[in-house]
C-alpha cells in the first residue's frame, strides 16, 4: 500500500489519493480486456505487450489516435459517463481497420478538473468495453487532474490504438477498380462527430435532454449519447472472406471527406442517395437546424458509419458475412471513372 501523500499538492487542487482510488476501481474493468500478449497490468510506467506475429511474412504496425470531441458535453450534462469510453476506442480502432489491421492494444488519457474516482472508473469501464468489442487489450493510460485550468466537473478523453497487418494484406487505394461495389455499414447514430453543430441546433445547454421524441423512439439525450459502433470483428471477417479494395470510416467531414480517402485519382464513388438509410436523428437535425442537404452529408455519417469497396464478384459474399456478424450491410453505389472523388445522385 502506498504512503504517498502531499498536503501541499492537495491544497493546490490535486488529490493524489483520489488518483490511487480511481486506479483501484478501474482494475476490474481493465482485466476484462486482457488477451494473449499482455505482459503487465496497469500501474507501471509503460504498458507491455508481446504480439504473436507467427504466420506473418512482414508484419506492419498501424497506429491511430483520436478523442471523443464535444460529445463529452452530453455525457456531462446527463451525468452519465460509462459509455463515452466506447466512443474513444471506436474512433481509433475503426480507423486502423481501414487498412486491414487487427487492433492489438489501446491506451487512454483522461484530463479532468477534479478527480472523482467513481467518475474516472465509469469512463474507463466504457474504454474497457470498447476494447472487449474490438478484441484488443487496455494495457495502460493516464488520468491528469487540471485544477484552475478545467472546471471541476469538466473532463476530456483521448486515446490511441496499435494494430498489426501483414504487408501483403494492407488495403491500398491502388487496388480500387472501375465497377467495384460500395457497401454501407450502418451507424448507430451520430457517433462522435459533428457535435458542435448538434449542440447548437438543439441548444443542449438549455433544452430538456430527457424529452421523449416519437420519431427517435427514445429521449434526445439517449439518442445523442448512443455509442459509436465498433466494426472491427465484422470487418476483419469480411476481409478474410471477400476481395476488399477499400474501406472508409465516415467521421468528421461526412461522405465528401472520408469516402475519397480510399479512392485513387481518376476514380469516383457514385453513391445512390436514395439507397442510403438515413436515421431519424439526422432528419430531425436537418429540419430543426434548417441545414442544407450538402452540409448534412459533409458533416455527418447520415446512418452510414463505414463504407467498404469490394470487387463485384465478392460483393454478395461480403454483405452476407457482415450480416452474419451483426451488421445489416447493404449496397449504396459503385466505383466509376471520373475526376470527382464522390458523387451523390438520385
Amino acid at each position: 500500500m502506498t504512503k504517498s501523500h502531499s498536503a501541499s499538492y492537495a491544497a493546490a487542487g490535486v488529490d493524489i489519493e483520489a488518483g490511487y482510488e480511481g486506479v483501484r476501481l478501474m482494475k476490474e474493468h481493465v482485466q476484462k480486456t486482457f488477451i494473449p500478449g499482455v505482459v503487465s497490468g496497469i500501474g507501471g510506467f509503460g504498458g507491455l505487450f508481446a504480439p504473436d506475429l507467427s504466420g506473418m511474412e512482414e508484419p506492419v504496425f498501424v497506429s491511430g489516435t483520436d478523442g471523443v470531441g464535444t460529445k463529452l458535453r452530453i455525457a456531462q450534462l446527463l451525468d452519465r459517463h460509462n459509455t463515452i469510453g466506447i466512443d474513444c476506442v471506436a474512433m481509433c480502432v475503426n480507423d486502423i481497420i481501414c487498412c486491414g489491421a487487427k487492433p492489438l492494444f489501446f491506451l487512454d488519457y483522461i484530463a479532468i478538473g477534479k478527480n472523482e474516482p467513481q467518475k474516472v472508473a465509469d469512463i474507463v469501464s466504457g474504454v474497457a468495453e470498447g476494447c472487449v468489442q474490438s478484441g484488443c487489450a487496455l494495457i495502460g493510460g493516464e488520468t491528469a487532474e487540471h485544477p484552475g485550468v478545467m472546471q471541476a466537473d469538466d473532463y476530456d478523453t483521448a486515446g490511441f490504438a496499435v494494430g498489426v497487418v501483414d504487408r501483403k494484406n494492407i488495403i491500398l487505394q491502388e487496388n480500387v477498380q472501375e465497377g467495384d461495389v460500395i457497401v454501407a455499414l450502418p451507424s448507430t447514430g451520430i457517433h462522435s462527430n459533428g457535435f458542435s453543430l448538434v449542440r447548437k441546433v438543439f441548444d443542449v445547454e438549455n433544452c430538456d435532454l430527457n424529452e421523449y421524441y416519437e420519431e427517435l423512439g427514445g429521449t434526445l439525450g439517449d439518442t445523442l449519447l448512443t455509442p459509436t459502433k465498433i466494426y472491427v470483428k465484422p470487418v476483419l471477417a469480411a476481409i478474410a472472406g471477400a476481395e476488399v479494395h477499400g474501406i472508409s470510416h465516415i467521421t468528421g467531414g461526412g461522405f465528401y471527406e472520408n469516402v475519397p480517402r480510399a479512392i485513387p485519382d481518376g476514380f469516383c464513388a457514385k453513391i445512390d442517395q436514395n439507397a442510403v438509410r438515413v436515421l431519424p436523428i439526422f432528419k430531425l437535425l436537418q429540419e430543426k437546424g434548417n441545414i442544407p442537404e450538402r452540409d448534412m452529408y459533409n458533416t455527418f455519417n447520415m446512418g452510414v458509419g463505414m463504407t467498404m469497396i469490394v470487387s463485384p464478384d465478392t460483393a454478395e459474399a461480403a454483405v452476407k458475412i457482415l450480416q452474419e456478424n451483426g451488421i445489416d450491410a447493404y449496397v449504396i453505389g459503385e466505383i466509376v471513372r471520373g475526376d470527382e472523388k464522390v458523387v451523390l445522385c438520385r
